[in-house]
């Protein structure tokens, strides 16, 4: 059977691909054409239609300016759905593109799938109305989708969060700490880890800010983790020279950090799944009118995955006006070997992976699109 897989991020990109390896693992006859990046790329065994470096454009504003691209990649995406005729059309978050996506491959009589739900319980209420109409089945990755998506007459399944067996996979082959040292040419002293984003916005806002905390530890090496299709150079705009960056082992910086300050998204999820104490960061453009909009708009208590799963605070979230250096560098204090928040973040870990569960969340969605297609 034929799969079209639509992924336009990075975090996006490394989840498709567990489950474009879970579809192949179990369809052998399976041809798969996608939108996404790298690791998706290695599972399909070819180049993306459109690498999702040319697509993850974040934000209103990034989005207009960017206007006359987004919709070349939207119309060479319709135009390669149609030509490849899946038998399924598997949508990987990313809601502003791939809802459209959706809509056009209904129009074709292409059952849609959404592994990996939008934010829709956060902001966007109304693009229920949209997942109601134009996709087939919703498979969530965070336990609390269910009752939400209840509340609008839709049943959806909880298939586990892909964080949780990614990061015990990637655990079981990591490195030794002596080796990560070595390969980076680190020195042998405890680490701050700063894990600023994947998008050149979220680095410009937060980087600096982030750095600047850091440094009332200097008993600590401060460390960047590099993100996939950034050039190194523009990091150099927003630290200290020789400040050291990581790329390609954000996974291996995180886990041997004594502590992280990481942008809200994924990574607050992959760091607390690897017992790294962290504080969450994201300043956007800081302004305190934002912040009470954003709080008006935003139908939730918390924005980072760790709270939002344990629905309490976890781990501490300084946002916008309120992420500046010296808040952020209170609250590092607060976390570090020996404070008292350091003990109480790891007890509020455990718990937080009690509530995700063990299911893995990739071949379930496989195994449950496969069968329903199989059906038709």
């Amino acid at each position: 059977m034929k799969y079209f897989v639509s992924a336009g991020e990075a975090s996006g990109d490394i989840h498709a691909a567990q489950l474009i390896k879970a579809i192949v693992a179990r369809d052998k006859a399976a041809e798969v054409s996608f939108l996404g990046g790298d690791l998706m790329a290695r599972e399909a065994g070819h180049a993306p239609v459109i690498h999702y470096s040319d697509m993850a454009f974040m934000g209103f504003s990034e989005v207009i300016r960017h206007l006359p691209q987004v919709l070349s990649n939207l119309k060479r995406a319709k135009n390669a759905i149609a030509a490849f005729k899946p038998d399924a059309l598997i949508l990987v978050d990313y809601p502003s593109f791939n809802l459209k996506l959706a809509e056009y491959a209904y129009s074709l009589g292409i059952p849609v799938f959404y592994y990996i739900s939008p934010k829709v319980w956060a902001w966007k209420e109304h693009r229920v109305k949209a997942i109601r109409k134009y996709v087939k089945q919703v498979y969530c990755i965070l336990p609390f989708e269910t009752d939400f998506y209840a509340r609008h007459r839709m049943k959806v399944e909880y298939v586990g969060n892909p964080s949780v067996e990614e990061v015990d996979h990637k655990l079981a082959d990591i490195i030794s700490r002596e080796e990560f040292l070595s390969r980076n040419n680190l020195p042998d002293r405890p680490i701050i880890a700063l894990v600023p984003g994947s998008r050149r916005s979220e680095i410009k806002n937060n980087l600096m800010i982030m750095e600047t905390a850091a440094q009332r530890f200097p008993e600590y090496q401060t460390v960047i983790a590099g993100a996939p299709g950034i050039d190194l150079s523009y990091y150099g705009y927003y630290v200290t020279p020789g400040t050291p960056i990581v790329t390609g082992m954000t996974f291996e910086l995180m886990r041997y950090a004594s502590a992280a300050l990481v942008t809200s998204g994924t990574a607050t999820l992959e760091c607390a799944l690897l017992n790294t104490p962290q504080v969450v960061c994201y300043r956007s453009n800081g302004s305190r009118i934002t912040y009470k909009i954003m709080e008006k708009i935003l139908k939730i208590k918390y924005v980072s995955l760790p709270n939002l799963i344990a629905d309490r605070r976890i781990v501490p979230e300084m946002l916008m006006h309120n992420c500046n250096s010296k808040a952020v560098g209170r609250e590092l204090h607060n976390i570090l070997p020996g404070s008292p928040g350091h003990d109480n973040q790891l007890e509020g870990y455990n718990y937080m992976r009690q509530v995700l569960g063990t299911s893995d969340a990739a071949d379930t969605t496989a195994r449950d699109i496969i069968a329903r297609i199989s059906a038709r």
